[in-house]
């Protein structure tokens, strides 16, 4: 018997002393040449397969060689998203892998292959079956061309650095029978299957190393050294390299932190408690972290800042250097923690993670800046004591940044895929809204169900694969409450909740109050209602409604006003609706409060926003003026913006306005119908004012995946003009007119591509016309583009006597107002000389300006070296008893900014050599733009 304990006792040393082949293992061996950018690897793969699955082939994400070329799923990514840097980078600044040599154990050769989809994805071929839980050694020798950082933050420095991450070969996750195989589409979520890592790393002498593997030892050469590092059940590793490194150390009882987030005046020591305070909080909240290193670097932060703390610079920031150091950190830090642990699919089962993050996050404010306010020390100031965002506590801003993408229906579910969020879902408003929920979760659920399913569902991921389902079961296990509506409604359906009172009876009884709430949106899901004295909570109770209308009795206990959400713990659509006074006045009753600039809705008041504006054409000169609109920063369904002005050169008054009602669809392709009336009254000579009245209807429609840049509009209006007589024209005779006008819109843009149809339809009573425009814009590989545009026109019926209405060459009369003209009725001068993009679309003046029949005419333009542009334009025009008559002209376009500021400088039409004339600076055109609102796009439209 002792021998047989003697026996097994010595088998089980050696399988502890043994390596165990229970997962992957690569030995690698990198010599990092930095004035090449490229790392040549020698990496020896140990591919264990755990699985009861017989494999044919192994899979290996090679996400460094997404950046190969123009057409990878990243490349056009960042097309989608308006990132043009990737597109006119050199060849230099772009990456790949290059394979040199795939071998097996006896020096055979493995055959490999790259989907054309997925360029950065390696299949290697095996030529014999790999039976489960059985290995197979491949030896791969391979050169990486590492991309600028410019285009991900990781990639080689300005500075001659490396911050490099997924950039070697590294096997693929394997679930269901299938290898999960994804691009990278610059969303920080491979999916790699745990490995063993045995690194070693040649660099020169003057170059440091820093990475969250464990470090060995180092061997030094003549110029060079080489170092040697180690790291168990990873899903990869971080590596920089720096001429001197950036990174601290600090390390607490269990493991160490290397970071160099950036920071001003914020010293070593306090450092050192800021960071030991959220490594002992993370690992409450979560668990041991089980590696010796975790680095939390500044590329990491650049990738995923905390938004709003990094909008301004720093001089303006209103919170300490200590908090904003603490703050930045703790994102970073958490965010590694928990996507080196986690094993779920990042880009399938996303909201887990970023739940978790933003959710800890909510935690750490409450429990060490209970008090911390949005807006910082700024709070405290009388100039913004009034504003409802003064008197936000800092957790409420994850509300607000949902809620902004929901009242502009762009919200999407949870439980969607990362790689179809749009951006701002992406990085801001999924992420906040899955913190939220958790928080919602944990509030209604109480009794620390939720901390306690954190846990147990971190430290299961220490040890295997999970996915949502899993976490969905150890909740449901943790409590008898029935929770399926919280991953049917909450996580996988972009249902809006609303609940409101009604049918409230104050007077019963002194003790008790009987009330209904109102489904709005027949989202069920649980609500608290709050008694309410002042500001002081006299009870809270939570609700479970269960059908439209749902009456309760509760004991008033003092309370004088009832309040919904009061803490705003349930992500609601509509918090206007949400109280009722016990004292017998109503909701409507609250007063007006007028508010400088900006503001959040504030439910208490009536809002009326004012700002000063100012604005400018010929005939008025400068108009200052005072806007009041109801335009909080989120959407409401119904607006109203008044901008009465003054017109210093008139010295009259002029302005406009307009009223909104916006309608969202929630589960429809149609997501919007706006209907709004509008006007105007300005100068349109400096002797004579137009007044023009807008009645309109939009309706607008969208892709199912929300991602896809095509938008389609239908305009619908009647647009009404009643204009003064001038004795500066010669014509007067078109002074009163309504034109009805239809169009359709249908766009899809992005870098490397847009197209743009846009036919329509105008009717009054002396005309009638029918007019198409088709815009396309190609970006070649070569960085070269090509600009086409087509306009085509006809009167259905024309019974004018002047070209008011006619289809203009270079200058259309806008007798619509739709264009920004400057001076719209020069015919000399400069402000003859704004160009703007419509019907004809030539440049230069040609002696027949207009066409009272028909029209057809190309614009196109051709990149010559980068702004500088060849443009052309060819077409004919036919007026009344005349030949239709071909015109022409060609010169040089100056693109600084599409459609915001660009020259033309004519060269050659049907005039003859423009450049050689006279007077050659009245025919330069240029286009400018101030409008804020349209350069406001130019920020915005990557983002949603």
């Amino acid at each position: 018997m002792k021998l047989n304990l003697k026996i097994a006792f010595v088998f089980l040393s050696l399988l502890v002393s043994t390596k165990q082949w229970a997962q992957h293992y690569s030995k690698m061996s990198l010599s990092v040449n930095l004035e090449s950018k490229t790392i040549h690897v020698l990496q020896d793969l140990t591919y264990y397969n755990e699985t009861n699955d017989t494999l044919t082939q192994i899979v290996l994400n090679d996400w460094n060689n997404s950046y190969s070329d123009k057409n990878t799923p990243l490349a056009k990514r960042f097309s989608d998203e308006f990132y043009r840097p990737f597109h006119l980078a050199n060849d230099k600044e772009r990456g790949a892998t290059i394979i040199l040599a795939a071998t097996d154990s006896n020096a055979a050769n493995i055959n490999f292959e790259r989907a054309d989809k997925h360029p950065d994805v390696l299949t290697l071929q095996l030529d014999e079956p790999l039976y489960p839980h059985k290995k197979k050694i491949i030896h791969l020798s391979y050169i990486a061309k590492i991309p600028s950082d410019q285009f991900t933050s990781y990639g080689y420095t300005s500075i001659g650095g490396m911050s490099l991450k997924n950039w070697f070969l590294t096997p693929a996750r394997y679930e269901n029978k299938q290898f999960v195989a994804y691009s990278n589409l610059n969303l920080d979520d491979a999916v790699n299957a745990k490995s063993d890592y045995e690194v070693s790393v040649r660099v020169p002498n003057n170059w440091q190393l820093t990475t969250d593997l464990n470090t060995v030892d180092k061997v030094q050469d003549s110029n060079f050294y080489t170092q040697n590092f180690e790291g168990n059940n990873r899903l990869g590793f971080n590596l920089f390299i720096e001429r001197n490194t950036s990174f601290l150390n600090f390390t607490n009882t269990t493991f160490s932190v290397l970071t160099n987030i950036k920071t001003t005046q914020v010293g070593d020591i306090q450092k050192a408690i800021i960071i030991d305070q959220v490594m002992q909080f993370a690992q409450e909240k979560l668990g041991k972290y089980p590696f010796e290193n975790l680095t939390v670097s500044q590329v990491d932060y650049d990738r995923n800042p905390f938004y709003g703390l990094n909008q301004l610079p720093s001089f303006l920031r209103p919170f300490t250097k200590e908090f904003v150091f603490e703050i930045t950190f703790l994102k970073t830090f958490l965010n590694n923690y928990l996507k080196t642990t986690i094993q779920v699919d990042q880009r399938k089962d996303s909201w887990i993670a970023d739940g978790l993050q933003i959710y800890l996050i909510m935690q750490y404010i409450e429990q060490y800046h209970p008090d911390q306010n949005m807006m910082g020390k700024l709070s405290h100031l009388k100039l913004t004591r009034r504003y409802k965002l003064s008197k936000l506590s800092f957790n409420e801003q994850f509300s607000y940044y949902y809620m902004l993408m929901a009242r502009k229906n762009l919200d999407q579910s949870l439980g969607t895929p990362k790689n179809n969020l749009i951006k701002f879902n992406e990085q801001i408003a999924s992420k906040y809204r899955a913190g939220l929920s958790l928080a919602y979760l944990n509030d209604y659920l109480a009794e620390g169900v939720v901390p306690k399913s954190v846990k147990q569902f971190y430290n299961i991921n220490l040890k295997k694969q999970t996915s949502a389902i899993d976490f969905e079961i150890i909740l449901k296990d943790n409590t008898p409450k029935d929770i399926d509506w919280f991953f049917t409604t909450i996580i996988d359906s972009r249902a809006i909740i609303d609940y409101k009172f009604s049918d409230l009876h104050r007077n019963e009884t002194k003790d008790t109050i009987r009330f209904k709430i109102k489904n709005r949106t027949n989202t069920f899901v649980p609500i608290p209602v709050y008694g309410m004295k002042k500001n002081e909570i006299l009870f809270k109770k939570w609700l479970e409604p269960n059908a439209a209308d749902t009456t309760y009795t509760f004991a008033r206990k003092g309370a004088t006003k009832i309040v919904l959400n009061y803490e705003n713990e349930v992500p609601e659509y509509n918090l206007r609706n949400n109280w009722k006074s016990l004292r017998g006045f109503k909701l409507s009753n609250r007063p007006v409060k007028f508010t400088f600039l900006k503001d959040l809705e504030d439910p208490n008041y009536i809002q009326i926003l004012y700002v000063p504006t100012i604005g400018y054409n010929y005939y008025d000169g400068f108009t200052p003026g005072l806007r009041l609109s109801n335009k909080t920063i989120l959407n409401k369904p119904i607006t109203f913006d008044l901008n009465p002005a003054y017109s210093i050169k008139a010295q009259t008054i002029s302005g406009s306005g307009n009223l909104t009602f916006n309608q969202n669809y929630r589960n429809s392709r149609l997501y919007n119908a706006k209907y709004w009336i509008s006007g105007s009254y300005f100068h349109y000579v400096e002797d004579a004012t137009y007044l023009k009245i807008n009645p309109s209807i939009m309706l607008s429609i969208r892709e199912r995946d929300l991602r896809d840049n095509r938008k389609q509009h239908i305009l619908v209006r009647q647009t009404i003009v009643k204009r003064e007589e001038s004795a500066l024209l010669t014509d007067n005779t078109n002074q009163n007119y309504s034109i009805f006008n239809a169009r359709y819109y249908n766009t899809k843009t992005e870098i490397t591509n847009h197209f743009n149809f846009v036919p329509e339809i105008q009717l009054s009573h002396n005309f009638g016309k029918l007019a198409t425009e088709i815009e396309y814009r190609k970006l070649f590989e070569n960085n070269h583009q090509l600009n086409l545009r087509l306009y085509t026109g006809t009167f259905l019926y024309n019974n004018t006597t002047t070209d008011y209405f006619s289809f203009a060459v270079d200058r259309p009369t806008d007798y619509l107002f739709d264009y920004g003209y400057y001076g719209r009725s020069e015919s000399s001068g400069l402000f003859s000389q704004q160009y703007i993009m419509a019907e004809g679309g030539f440049k230069s003046k040609l002696e027949t300006p207009y066409a009272n029949q028909w029209i057809g005419t190309i614009n196109a333009s051709f990149s010559i070296w980068n702004w500088i542009e060849a443009y052309s334009d060819i077409g004919f025009i036919k007026n009344k008893y005349k030949n239709p008559k071909f015109i022409y002209d060609s010169g040089i376009r100056l693109n600084l900014v599409t459609d915001y500021f660009e020259i033309y400088f004519p060269v050659h039409s049907n005039l003859g050599w423009e450049v050689s004339e006279s007077h050659y600076n009245e025919k330069i055109r240029f286009v400018v733009t101030f409008s804020p609102k349209t350069l406001t796009n130019l920020f915005t439209r990557k983002w949603f």
